[in-house]
């Protein structure tokens, strides 16, 4: 039973957390957060002039701690699945000429097409991921909606995006004054659907993001699908004194969609400052993927890193060092049980010196552990991983997969 105690005239009195035990076991923590307020303020009403400022100061620790936003719960943004479409006299077959908020919750500009899953374009079958309905970008099209956000706070955004016809088609994600160029040439599933993240840091309460086609075609219909756009609320993670690296188990992520087995690509040359993936950048040509344990085999935690593109897909991060003393890089190396079969090679680097490591997958889960002992040369590391090669899944030769990189701990020896 816990207790809180607060001085009076008289006495200090104790309030029972009867409020938080009458609630059912998975009630959220703001309802918990208010009924417990609801049962103090009745219980120490006589107390107003001593109590009020203490409340205020228990709802913002209580917020503070329990990472309380109540501005967005994570997940879709409003009809981010585009279920709820245009009236029927809004389209134009598939094209939406109802002006610019006919699709609800959104605001739309230039060419931009309602499409039904299993709707054909020649000979092109257009699958959508989830539910029903996608939209499709044109020619310099684009969707835009405005988020309650927390100024300050960082945030990832995931969505799922297929290319259709044209071959260099490109995605420019923004947020005031954020933008982001993601190119979507390559496929890394053979569904031609891939989610796809991207971080900001909120600069105001409300954050309005835009998603657009910077390509022009020829045919203003060969233009990305877009289709279940969803937030998460990230928290930048520090490092401890059990690990140098910020993050090393990458349990902190964008958002990953519960009913789907794809995980999450992290785009190439994201920075630190604003990753998807906290406190780590994607220092590479290509895309490497989220993944969670739902979904994959992890080697520790709920989620884990997979460099998908051979050397083309790297991470990195820069950890603090004292120059001259000994250091233990860690991890653990497998596969995350997605059929990707044969001899992988995960290439360690920790400043100037390297540590190949080689592991044997039979595309069922499993993982390796291995260490690279060096000595620092500068006040800052650059700690980076890699691929040596390409591989693709046994039982689909158009998915891009490789090995898993996992539970990373950079520790200093103290007796080398």
């Amino acid at each position: 039973m816990a207790y809180l105690l607060f001085p009076s005239k008289s006495k200090s009195f104790m309030i029972r957390r009867h409020a938080y035990k009458a609630m059912p076991p998975n009630t959220s923590p703001v309802l918990l957060h208010f009924s417990f307020l609801f049962h103090f303020q009745k219980a120490s009403s006589h107390h107003s002039s001593v109590m009020k400022p203490t409340l205020m100061l228990l709802s913002v620790l209580f917020c503070a701690t329990f990472h309380v936003s109540f501005s967005f719960i994570d997940g879709l943004v409003a009809n981010g699945n585009f279920e709820l479409g245009p009236k029927p006299w809004a389209l134009n077959g598939s094209v939406v000429t109802g002006g610019s908020h006919a699709i609800p919750e959104w605001e739309i500009s230039g060419f931009v097409e309602y499409i039904k899953s299993g709707q054909k374009q020649g000979d092109m079958l257009l699958v959508v991921p989830e539910g029903a309905f996608a939209v499709r970008l044109g020619n310099e099209a684009s969707i835009k909606q405005r988020i309650n956000v927390i100024k300050g706070m960082y945030y990832s955004i995931t969505l799922m995006v297929a290319r259709t016809c044209a071959q260099e088609e490109r995605l420019n994600i923004s947020i005031a004054p954020d933008f982001g160029v993601i190119p979507i040439q390559t496929l890394y599933t053979s569904s031609g659907w891939d989610p796809i993240a991207y971080s900001f840091k909120a600069e105001s309460n409300v954050a309005e993001l835009v998603i657009h086609n910077p390509g022009v075609e020829e045919d203003p219909a060969c233009g990305p699908l877009i289709d279940s756009v969803a937030l998460r609320t990230l928290y930048p993670p520090r490092p401890t004194n059990k690990n140098i690296l910020k993050n090393g188990g990458f349990e902190e992520g964008p958002y990953v969609f519960p009913n789907t087995s794809w995980g999450v690509l992290i785009p190439p040359n994201i920075e630190d400052s604003h990753s998807p993936l906290p406190a780590w950048m994607v220092e590479s040509l290509k895309a490497v993927r989220y993944i969670d344990s739902a979904h994959f085999s992890v080697p520790q935690g709920t989620r884990a890193v997979e460099l998908v593109a051979g050397k083309e897909s790297a991470i990195a991060q820069v950890a603090r060092t004292v120059p001259g003393k000994t250091y233990v890089l860690s991890f653990a190396v497998g596969d995350a049980s997605n059929s990707c079969e044969g001899s992988m090679i995960v290439e360690a680097y920790a400043g100037k010196d390297t540590l190949k490591v080689p592991y044997e997958s039979k595309g069922k889960g499993g993982f390796k552990r291995a260490a690279l002992k060096f000595v620092a040369v500068s006040p800052r590391t650059r700690v980076m991983f890699l691929s040596t090669f390409y591989t693709m899944r046994s039982d689909d030769f158009s998915s891009l997969c490789g090995p898993v990189v996992d539970d990373v701990k950079l520790l200093s020896l103290r007796r080398p």
